[in-house]
């Protein structure tokens, strides 16, 4: 069971904290370039001043560059002796 807080499998919540909301909506648009995402929303970071922005992300529907990232970064299937076989090394 899956706490309130939470998101449901395939989904990410990222928090953007930046000393100004410019340099947090621009983290963003590079995330949302990358994934599909629902629409943002906006809070005060602190007392000191600062924007926190939160978006949930689906890491289902990733777009580029994060498809080839995160295609690239999975363990390979094959063994480096099966590889080794199939090019005529081994």
């Amino acid at each position: 069971m899956e706490s309130p807080d939470t998101p449901s499998h395939g989904w990410a919540e990222v928090q953007v904290t930046a000393a100004s909301p410019e340099v947090a909506r621009r983290v963003a648009e590079v995330v949302r370039r990358c994934f599909a995402t629902s629409e943002q929303r906006s809070y005060p970071a602190g007392p000191e001043g600062g924007t926190r922005l939160e978006l949930t992300v689906d890491t289902t529907r990733p777009a580029e560059p994060a498809r080839s990232w995160l295609e690239s970064s999975r363990p390979a299937d094959r063994t480096d002796r099966e590889s080794d076989r199939e090019s005529g090394r081994g």
